[in-house]
């Protein structure tokens, strides 16, 4: 006799049923996995934080300027290239982000960018040696002269033309300051009672060394963006030289570095300048002023602060300082505060409207690599580079004077 198990048709569907229920869950304990995985990587990335001696070794700036050049096309194809720099300062850390939104001004100069970058790189070198040698020559001999001739002091008139009314909240004698840090100011922290230790070595470099000036007849330039150019020539890292020229000219031993650290992408600038300090102070522990040489970011052709010394028409210059207000370790940034205002005290006695009011602000710029370190902008997009080489004379004598 033979048994015959019959199944109906509300058994198959009951079977089948709990198949898709099982092969569901499995779905979804596999998706649950999947994404617990990518919660754990940008949580890993979120929480990167910067440490003096780690931050360049977790996180390989090289991988972001590969992606970026690798994107470069498509983006300005596509007209995106804000956005992108935007998505990728949130990879940055937090220190990168607080200095990147003060300098949200530069930003916008990727906007309406063609970005047509080395047009001219098959006639011009545009690598660390790019200066001709000739033309050096000729500089430091003009510069031999100059210097025999400079006065100490010179009356000096600002020009409103083109400029903006100076604002602050604190002043120290001649000095003023526009606090936008979360410091209260006492009298006791802006007298300078600080001095150089080191009064011989001085290290220049330049953050965003792409930074340039309104063209002259004299100094066109081909642009790498909105006043920028990665023509060393035509770029502050040519005021820089000046600078140097002058400094070495009164017997300062100057390191003087025109690495590229805002291009081919300007978010980062900080990380990149901030390898290449750590890196040269590292053979040059001893030295105490850093300068690290800017021009005003803000990018309006019609801003062009300047003053009359003399007969001579230059542009003002203006001090940076950071602080730890944003949350980071900076134990050295009130001497460096106090440094500036020694300095721009003595400008303001020798060369009257040098300078504008020093700005101190919550970022510390990686100002936290010395005692002594600071930012110096010198004039901004409505000047011409022959102004900014023009004032550098004058603060390369009051650095002499304030180093005796």
């Amino acid at each position: 006799m033979i048994n015959l198990a019959v199944v109906s048709i509300k058994d198959i569907i009951k079977l089948l049923k709990k198949i898709i229920i099982l092969v569901l869950i499995m779905f979804f304990i596999m998706k649950f996995f999947q994404i617990v995985k990518n919660i754990n990587y940008m949580n890993l990335i979120n929480k990167f934080n910067y440490t003096k001696s780690s931050y360049a070794k977790i996180f390989d700036d090289t991988i972001l300027l590969s992606k970026y050049n690798n994107d470069l096309e498509n983006i300005k194809k596509s007209g995106k290239i804000r956005r992108l720099l935007e998505k990728e300062l949130s990879m940055f850390s937090l220190e990168e982000e607080l200095m990147e939104k003060e300098n949200l001004e530069e930003l916008t100069e990727f906007d309406n960018s063609t970005l047509e970058i080395g047009k001219n790189t098959s006639e011009k070198d545009t690598n660390l040696d790019n200066y001709n040698n000739e033309k050096n020559e000729a500089i430091q001999n003009t510069t031999e002269n100059i210097i025999n001739d400079l006065p100490n002091f010179v009356d000096g008139k600002i020009i409103s033309l083109n400029n903006k009314k100076d604002t602050f909240t604190n002043i120290y004698n001649s000095v003023k300051i526009k606090n936008e840090s979360s410091y209260e100011l006492t009298d006791e922290m802006l007298i300078p009672n600080v001095d150089f230790e080191n009064k011989k070595d001085i290290i220049i470099f330049h953050t965003h060394t792409c930074e340039s000036y309104t063209p002259t007849a004299e100094n066109n330039y081909i642009a790498s963006g909105n006043f920028r150019t990665i023509d060393l020539n035509h770029s502050v890292s040519r005021v820089g030289d000046e600078l140097t020229n002058y400094l070495t000219g009164f017997g300062f031993n100057v390191i003087h570095n025109k690495s590229y650290h805002d291009y081919p992408a300007y978010t980062g600038s900080y990380s990149r300048s901030l390898s290449t300090i750590s890196g040269i102070l590292q053979s040059n522990s001893d030295t105490e002023f850093v300068i690290d040489l800017h021009r005003d970011a803000l990018s309006n052709s019609n801003y062009g602060p300047t003053v009359q010394l003399g007969n001579e028409t230059v542009s003002q210059l203006m001090f940076v300082i950071g602080t730890d207000g944003g949350g980071l370790e900076h134990p050295n940034w009130l001497y460096n505060f106090k440094l500036a205002i020694k300095l721009q005290e003595k400008a303001n006695e020798m060369y009257p409207g040098l300078f504008k009011p020093i700005i101190l602000r919550n970022s510390r710029y990686n100002q936290h690599v010395t005692k002594g370190a600071c930012i110096i902008e010198v004039g901004a997009t409505g000047n011409t580079i022959e102004q900014c080489n023009g004032s550098m004379k004058y603060l390369a004598n009051v650095i002499k004077e304030v180093m005796k």
